[in-house]
């Protein structure tokens, strides 16, 4: 569980400069969204329990600053770290760029998702695709860019509270 607990301060401190940009970036009217950093690293190199927990942590997070219903980024993210966690033998997890290649996949999907879950909400929903996919290219940009540093960080963090995976769990 330490592993859990190291995991969520870091996507605490994401989601805090994630936070910080957004504002940053308001008056040009763009919002950037990083969910699939919350749940790559976790899926890709932890234990299952250490990693939902982490993840469906990190969607509660989420969840208590977005106007949609409780719980939907926790679901969404539980998902997502169940089926990368399916198919992460399948993938060589230790490399940065096929951890950072997961995490756009996954910002990609909970993205949609999440757009998909909202957009009902929306009036004139023909005329904010096109925000909305620009929102989304600079999300993806912006997650390439901080992923690395992002994943050097889980892991430095997780190092420090010894609680870092081993290959054979």
């Amino acid at each position: 569980m330490r592993g859990a607990v190291a995991l969520f301060l870091t996507v605490y401190v994401l989601r805090a400069l994630v936070a910080e940009a957004n504002s940053a970036l308001s008056g040009m009217h763009v919002w950037l969204f990083a969910g699939g950093l919350f749940v790559a690293y976790s899926a890709l190199m932890m234990p299952f329990r250490d990693g939902f927990t982490a993840s469906v942590l990190g969607g509660l997070l989420c969840d208590s600053v977005t106007p949609v219903a409780f719980g939907t980024h926790a679901a969404l993210f539980g998902v997502a770290h169940a089926v990368v966690y399916n198919a992460r033998e399948r993938l060589q997890r230790d490399e940065t760029a096929v951890r950072v290649i997961v995490a756009l996949l996954l910002n990609l999907a909970l993205f949609l998702a999440l757009t998909f879950a909202r957009i009902r909400l929306a009036h004139g929903t023909a005329a904010s695709w096109p925000r909305i996919l620009s929102d989304l290219v600079w999300s993806q940009v912006a997650l390439v860019v901080i992923a690395p540093w992002f994943f050097a960080l889980q892991l430095r963090t997780l190092e420090l509270a010894r609680a870092h995976p081993s290959r054979a769990q």
